[in-house]
């Protein structure tokens, strides 16, 4: 289960995440189109909103392409079958500290901007 802390936010833009993530925009919706399990939110403006969740679907599926060299059907195929539960365990965790990680990313640029 995904807790939110007082710090993060419930809905990430596209460009929070793709500098939350370091993959371009467009990416992010390609990815869309090619993985059902990733379906972010529209607000009324169609302005695409991500949750955490979906953040850590993002960083699972760039761990199965860039470090498991999976092509994008591989890739959506171990997604969507049935894992051993360590497999999973250990793919999600890493897909949430990677996460974590991009929102301090973001975080710390955020003040050198405020600062500089």
């Amino acid at each position: 289960m995904t807790t939110v802390t007082k710090n993060e936010k419930l809905y990430y833009s596209i460009s929070e995440v793709s500098e939350m993530t370091g993959l371009a925009p467009y990416v992010l919706r390609f990815w869309e189109k090619e993985f059902p399990i990733l379906q972010p939110r529209k607000n009324r403006g169609g302005n695409r909103t991500y949750t955490i969740k979906d953040i850590e679907v993002v960083n699972r599926i760039k761990h199965l392409r860039t470090k498991e060299k999976l092509t994008i059907p591989g890739a959506r195929s171990k997604l969507m079958m049935k894992r051993q539960g360590e497999e999973k365990t250990g793919m999600v965790a890493s897909a949430r500290a990677k996460t974590l990680i991009g929102n301090i990313r973001k975080d710390v640029q955020d003040l050198l901007e405020l600062f500089s």
